[in-house]
């Protein structure tokens, strides 16, 4: 997973030809009937930003292998690949960087107009600790947020078992069989170009 030949930016993700999974962390409360149903429930706030992450080992430092409060429930929720690469397109840096950026108030601007957000966070590995190259968070707010959880939405499971499985593995020092469970998150097909808008510098 910390191969040195993979890409500094690169989105990665367990994905079909038709659609692509990412995960979240929520209260059990909100959780559990969208696993159920497989969508949202109406107390799942369309109106505020929702960060949606590609990669399962980031998704574990984030809810601490969803131990955290209010985060005990972990979701993969399998969305549409023509949502998710809309919202790619319309996506602005989370952070004003000059390789992209003409300047700040062009960026400030732009962010003001997007309806989603990127931002690359150091990928982890079964310790949690941080590896060289970056992992996707997307953020989408606004008409994205709606579309996300009433349109593109194709599936939600409840991974909290499996969550439970690997970090129970990972407390017993087998990593390799921790490791075995892992989805398998493959380089997401998005020609390089596709995401200059989207790769700071470095």
């Amino acid at each position: 997973m910390n191969a040195p030949d993979v890409p500094r930016y690169q989105i990665r993700a367990l994905h079909t030809d038709t659609s692509v999974t990412v995960y979240q962390a929520y209260t059990p409360s909100i959780g559990l009937p969208a696993a159920r149903q497989g969508r949202f429930p109406s107390s799942w706030k369309r109106e505020r930003m929702t960060w949606v992450k590609p990669s399962f080992m980031w998704m574990m430092y984030r809810c601490g292998w969803g131990l955290k409060k209010d985060q005990e429930t972990v979701l993969a929720v399998e969305i549409s690949r023509e949502g998710f690469e809309l919202a790619l397109r319309d996506a602005c840096l989370s952070h004003f960087e000059p390789r992209v950026h003409t300047d700040r108030e062009t960026w400030r601007r732009r962010l003001r107009e997007s309806s989603a957000r990127v931002q690359w966070d150091p990928e982890r590995n079964l310790s949690l600790a941080p590896l060289a190259h970056r992992s996707l968070q997307l953020g989408l707010s606004g008409q994205a947020s709606r579309r996300y959880a009433d349109e593109w939405t194709v599936s939600i499971t409840d991974v909290t078992p499996l969550v439970r499985r690997v970090h129970a593995l990972v407390r017993e020092g087998d990593t390799a069989a921790a490791a075995r469970l892992l989805p398998e998150e493959r380089p997401y097909p998005v020609p390089p170009e596709a995401l200059d808008h989207l790769r700071p510098a470095g």
